[in-house]
């Protein structure tokens, strides 16, 4: 009934209550004027409607004396009316019973604005907490790091917390002193938005899940593969929406080198079947040009007369050891033609000469014969041809099989024996610095631990002379004397550790030498003048390139082992910016030192393209060797571009490694031109030293890049040369063919907020 609509129910019984006194009283506000109940109601329908048993009548509320007009119910009361739980106007700045009593009236925050307050206050705290553990860790004892190990995991986990109670020691625990390779937890590790490139103390691959994981096997933090990895990771990532799971990348997916693919090995094989003279003549020549000053594994002058008397007599019977190693040499040299100067005779040419030599190498040189001189030639050579198609994974292998082979006979310490004349000591160092210098360089590219150390190496420097002056007597005795010697090695490679034993860990200490000091020993004015002499009559040549590069070895091994050892991430951010530091500044003080002719920044358009090769080849070094120093910095600088504080170290170092990224592709003609490049560059590491440039700009360039400065044009520039670059080595070489597909698919899929999202434009460019 119309009569009825409203009227409330008594809460305890459902009987109508009748209380004519209430019924007839006000129930609005007194400032309103209503008609009477009767005017409202027909008398008609409300006598009828009382006669009705239970009949229902609307009931007013209890008028309440107020001063002020109801507004009903307000969004935010004050703190004051709420404490006093009595309404409130809801007025801004003052409420209208504060204002009436005079109260000190104030709105505080809703509990939505106190719960996200709160919450951005302790997410602050526990970003302080694990940043201060994280400097911490590494100087907790085991007990320490175990409780805080087993506590980041169950607060990860949701569990409940451990007891704060100290750990028990194990029974077991480490001797005082002793260093603990420890892990640190993933919490103390930074993974933030952008891009993420930490050093790992653990694998998340299954390296026997298939052939092609099993191929690449293990890439290590200072592989270029691993970080083109995470920047591919990263990128998918944000591609990736919140619904949609992005699909597991394997590591080996970026491995731009033909680890997957099977070395042939042709068989039968035919070793009495030779090349003709005049195509031996132009292998042999090719190697000792483009191979040998490298990596002087053997002795020139001994193999050119035995490989000449074996081509002049050909009833001679060579050992099959020696057979080996030249089909080697043909092997190396083949590949080096096929891609300089294509086209060859064959492109299988070289396959055919390298099934040889291995047939000899598993009939000859079994695991469980004793290894002798030949034998570590031997195996040194193989990991060289192995490099030089593409089987890097297969060349480390054999390299460490070399090593071992070369330590087995003692070649990293000095001799000191009466029967071995001074030639033949010599080549014996050379072998052994040419197989560490082949270990760094595939160390490097595969990101794996290092197979020698240098506490255990006491093997002489290479003396800077060519190999034909080894036989003058009054030469070797000028480089040897302990005196001379020891200030001619000073003056050139003053910061090397590689003098004697008793004369090295000036690198260790730099600064404690002053020019005027031999290893903390004060010179004589004849010592300098003779140390001048013996420096200023030393010629440029092959030789003295080869100590420069393997000077340049050690240090960066050195950046190796301090920088990405899985032992190092328990560094803090400051600790690695020094040591960044510190090699950063041993790299410009071994650039300072090279002689005039192996100057490679200089602008001198003189310089005689007769060391035109050694330039090239310790330019690519040296500034491979900065990017593995600087590298780290872009994770240390901030994962995005603002987090990075311009005049920071960690942003200073960023600068400098992206400059010798850039300083590198510089070395490259701006046309490619792949005779020049195989023929000047060091060619079994090319692609290797122009991937490491690439990854790095194009982790500046979606990482810590705007769009449209002018520091997005110089990089896509110089993106715009590599592709070109490995677009012309790909019809030569495949794993440069890999190395370009990954990288169109990379600025294909993101990079198009940079003007470039099709195969066909960047071929255009």
């Amino acid at each position: 009934m119309s009569g009825n609509f409203g009227a409330p129910f008594h809460s305890k019984r459902n009987e109508l209550v009748d209380d004519s006194a209430s019924f007839h009283s006000t129930w609005t506000a007194p400032d309103y004027n209503l008609p009477s109940l009767e005017a409202a109601i027909p008398e008609n329908t409300f006598t009828a409607t009382c006669d009705q048993a239970n009949a229902k009548v609307p009931i007013p509320r209890t008028a309440q004396s107020t001063r002020w007009i109801a507004r009903g119910r307000v969004s935010r009361a004050c703190e004051n009316c709420r404490d006093q739980k009595v309404k409130c106007s809801g007025n801004r700045p003052v409420c209208d019973r504060c204002r009436n009593t005079g109260a000190a009236c104030f709105y505080g925050d809703r509990k939505k604005e106190k719960t996200v307050k709160e919450l951005k206050e302790l997410t602050s705290q526990i970003s302080a907490l694990q940043s201060l553990v994280r400097n911490f860790y590494p100087t907790l004892d085991a007990s320490s790091s175990q409780l805080v190990d087993q506590t980041l995991r169950e607060i990860s986990s949701g569990l409940p917390l451990p007891q704060t109670d100290p750990v028990a020691p194990d029974l077991f625990s480490f001797p005082p002193g002793h260093i603990r390779q420890v892990n640190p937890p993933m919490s103390l590790i930074d993974v933030r938005p952008g891009f993420q490139s930490r050093l790992a103390d653990y694998t998340e691959e299954d390296y026997d899940c298939d052939d092609r994981v099993r191929a690449s096997g293990f890439v290590g933090e200072h592989s270029e593969v691993a970080w083109l990895y995470r920047l591919k990771c990263d990128l998918d990532q944000d591609l990736s929406t919140m619904k949609e799971t992005p699909q597991h990348l394997a590591m080996s997916s970026m491995n731009f080198f033909r680890d997957d693919s099977q070395v042939l090995v042709l068989d039968p094989v035919d070793l009495a079947c030779w090349p003709p003279q005049h195509v031996a003549d132009k292998l042999v020549d090719a190697y000792f040009q483009f191979v040998h000053p490298a990596f002087p594994i053997f002795s020139k002058t001994t193999f050119l007369r035995q490989y000449r008397s074996f081509y002049s007599k050909p009833d001679s019977q060579p050992g099959k050891k020696w057979q080996a190693l030249l089909n080697l040499v043909f092997a190396i040299a083949t590949r080096h033609l096929i891609l300089a100067a294509p086209p060859w005779s064959n492109c299988d040419d070289h396959q055919r000469f390298f099934g040889r030599a291995w047939s000899v190498i598993v009939e000859q040189l079994a695991l469980l014969d004793h290894p002798d001189l030949q034998q570590v030639q031997t195996e040194g050579l193989a990991a060289l041809y192995l490099l030089s198609v593409g089987q890097i994974n297969r060349s480390w292998r054999i390299i460490g099989a070399a090593i071992r082979s070369a330590v087995t006979m003692g070649l990293n310490l000095r001799s000191e024996s009466h029967n071995i004349p001074y030639f033949s000591k010599e080549i014996r160092y050379r072998l052994w610095w040419a197989l560490f210098l082949l270990d760094t360089v595939l160390s490097e590219m595969t990101g794996r631990p290092l197979s020698t150390e240098g506490i255990f190496c006491t093997t002489p420097l290479p003396v800077p002379l060519r190999e034909e002056d080894l036989f003058d007597e009054r030469v070797v005795q000028l480089v040897t004397s302990k005196k001379t010697g020891a200030g001619l090695f000073t003056s050139l490679v003053p910061n090397s550790i590689l003098a004697p034993p008793e004369e090295s860990a000036s690198r260790n200490n730099p600064a404690q030498l002053g020019p005027g000091q031999l290893n903390g020993k004060k010179r004589t004015p004849q010592d300098i003048a003779e140390m001048h002499t013996t420096s200023t009559s030393l010629a440029p040549n092959t030789s003295l390139c080869f100590l420069y590069a393997v000077d340049l070895a050690h240090l960066l091994r050195e950046a190796i082992n301090n920088l990405y050892a899985p032992r190092e991430t328990r560094r803090s951010c400051h600790d690695i910016e020094t040591v960044i530091s510190k090699l950063n500044s041993h790299a410009d003080d071994w650039l300072s030192h090279l002689p005039t002719e192996f100057q490679f920044t200089s602008t001198n358009t003189n310089a005689t393209r007769i060391f035109a090769q050694q330039r090239a080849i310790l330019a690519f070094r040296f500034y491979a060797t900065k990017l593995i120093i600087t590298q780290p910095s872009l994770r240390l600088s901030g994962p995005t571009m603002e987090a990075r504080s311009p005049g920071t170290l960690s942003n200073n170092l960023a600068t400098i490694c992206l400059q010798t990224a850039c300083q590198m592709l510089d070395l490259l003609p701006d046309e490619p031109n792949c005779s020049w490049l195989y023929d000047l560059a060091p060619w079994l590491s090319i692609l290797h030293n122009i991937m490491q440039s690439i990854t790095v700009l194009l982790i500046e360039l979606f990482t810590f890049t705007h769009i449209g400065t002018s520091k997005a044009t110089g990089i896509i520039q110089r993106v715009k040369k590599a592709i070109q670059w490995l677009n012309q080595m790909s019809a030569r070489d495949p794993s440069s063919q890999r190395a370009w597909l990954i990288c169109m698919e990379i600025l294909s899929c993101h990079g198009s907020k940079f003007g470039f999202d099709s195969e066909n434009h960047w071929l255009s460019l």
